[in-house]
């Protein structure tokens, strides 16, 4: 049978209208999904502008259907999801992004910083700290230090967080010398309940020559040389904690009690206490100086060699309910009859104002705190009492 050349003549036109016509059939298409998935997306936004965040993520997800290759959408829809609350679909959409191959090293990065804050924010720690270890390197590196700081400060796994201040200090993201004293403190504190006492010593002496100026490692190490037996040691840590940080040596006024009483340095003591106080009147140290039995600044007249009688000196510096409820529990009034139940008002109404509260959030508390248990932040509280404030 012959072919017909004449068929093949007729037939190419054809092939050519019907190709022409189906591109014509795609590109309307095309263009009618690119029309499509910009209305989706602005859609999504003006939802989010009126806070209608249903409304918002199902634009998004047929913004993404219309467009699955757009990165974009998907870390809108990720973040959106993380707002919400839906952690392990935010997990799935990042989890998806850093599979595709065509992603770009900037956007993969972006990602992967976008999956730690969705296990952070799901509280799934460790799978968060290895999320952000892998931003070692990264535009975000410096975030993911803040964040893993976080993480191990929350799981008191010290000797780590200690590791990344000290990256973060030789990289010059800020001064945390006094944080990696804190870190060694609280390393050496566990060594000391351990009854590792040269090891908790050692850390002691590391945290003092990394933040000189730092209040917690001279007070700490003092107390520890106290314990020990080397009352000297001690009291010349507290002499130099007077002069590089005296703003907390009332923090350290009931330990130096403790030293002038068990190693017979009373007098020094004494000298280091009042000179403190007559630099920076404190309750604390005022009611070290009492415990000593240190007489009046008075004492030179008559009837003034009472001790208690620095509480009403006090009272002339700056009025005190705290100081004027201690002065009146040691003398007789003129209804004795009726003192208990004045004093137990006046101790009720003066108790308050012997906290500490936090700087940083207000959390108050009857003992001085060196990481505040409310906010979390470090040296937020000051040695003063609420009533010193």
């Amino acid at each position: 049978m012959e072919f017909d050349l004449a068929w093949l003549l007729l037939g190419l036109p054809l092939v050519f209208m019907f190709g022409w016509a189906a591109s014509r059939m795609d590109l309307r298409q095309l263009r009618r999904q690119n029309r499509d998935a910009p209305k989706a997306y602005f859609k999504g936004l003006n939802y989010l502008l009126n806070e209608q965040q249903d409304q918002a993520i199902d634009a998004f997800i047929e913004a993404v259907q219309n467009d699955p290759d757009t990165s974009e959408l998907h870390f809108a829809l990720g973040n959106l999801f993380r707002r919400r609350g839906e952690y392990d679909r935010a997990v799935r959409v990042h989890e998806h992004l850093l599979s595709r191959g065509d992603l770009s090293s900037t956007d993969r990065d972006r990602a992967q910083h976008a999956l730690a804050l969705d296990y952070l924010k799901a509280g799934l720690l460790d799978r968060a700290e290895d999320a952000l270890a892998r931003l070692e390197g990264t535009a975000f590196e410096g975030e993911a230090r803040l964040a893993r700081l976080a993480i191990f400060e929350r799981s008191r796994d010290w000797a780590q967080a200690a590791e990344v201040a000290r990256k973060m200090h030789a990289a010059g993201q800020g001064d945390f010398s006094a944080r990696q004293a804190h870190y060694l403190c609280e390393q050496a504190f566990a060594e000391r309940a351990a009854g590792h006492t040269e090891a908790a010593i050692a850390l002691l002496e590391q945290a003092l020559r990394a933040a000189p100026q730092a209040a917690r490692p001279h007070i700490e190490l003092a107390r520890l040389a106290h314990q020990t037996g080397d009352e000297a040691r001690a009291l010349d840590l507290l002499r130099a904690l007077a002069a590089k940080a005296p703003s907390a040596l009332p923090l350290a006024a009931a330990l130096l009690t403790e030293i002038a009483r068990s190693g017979g340095r009373e007098a020094q003591v004494l000298a280091l206490l009042s000179a403190h106080y007559a630099q920076a009147p404190s309750l604390d140290v005022l009611d070290a100086i009492v415990a000593l039995g240190q007489t009046s600044p008075d004492a030179a007249l008559p009837g003034t060699n009472d001790s208690r009688m620095w509480y009403l000196r006090h009272l002339e510096i700056e009025p005190s309910l705290v100081a004027a409820a201690k002065w009146l529990a040691g003398e007789r009034l003129e209804h004795e009859a009726f003192h208990p139940q004045v004093q137990a008002a006046l101790d009720a109404a003066a108790r308050p104002l012997m906290r500490y509260r936090c700087a940083a959030c207000g959390f108050e508390a009857r003992q001085h705190f060196w990481h505040c248990p409310g906010c979390q932040a470090w040296d937020s509280y000051p040695a003063q009492r609420v009533e010193e404030l």
